[in-house]
């Protein structure tokens, strides 16, 4: 599971994160964004009713067609289009916030997850009753 992908935020993250199967945090820095904002899926469509559903597949295929042709441009920073591979979670957390100062975008609940795993880690899991 990934702690952002590119299609994070909509659209709007410059970066895809996972822990890595072979070991340590994987980073992909993007290399170009899109121009202009993407059509955004409705956040408060209620997915339960089938009128719900049609509305959010018919507005995912408007944001699908238009991700085809949008505008790209270079992002411009040092690490576009890079790879990173970070061997523990600390390292993976200064790398994100390395490149959050550089002008990466990346959504704010991204540090927020490493830093729960991270306590996570060093305290262990909380006792259940």
């Amino acid at each position: 599971m990934s702690y952002c992908r590119w299609s994070s935020d909509n659209f709007n993250c410059d970066l895809y994160c996972y822990e890595d199967a072979s070991g340590g945090w994987t980073t992909h820095v993007a290399g170009n964004r899109t121009v202009e904002e993407a059509p955004r899926l409705s956040d408060v469509l209620p997915l339960t009713t089938e009128e719900g559903i049609a509305a959010w597949v018919a507005a995912r295929k408007v944001q699908s067609d238009w991700l085809m042709t949008a505008e790209r441009r270079p992002i411009g920073l040092p690490h576009d289009g890079k790879t990173f591979n970070d061997p523990t979670l600390e390292d993976f957390r200064a790398r994100i916030v390395g490149l959050i100062a550089e002008g990466y975008r990346v959504p704010d609940y991204v540090l927020t997850r490493i830093d729960e795993e991270i306590a996570e880690k060093n305290n262990g899991p909380v006792a259940q009753k």
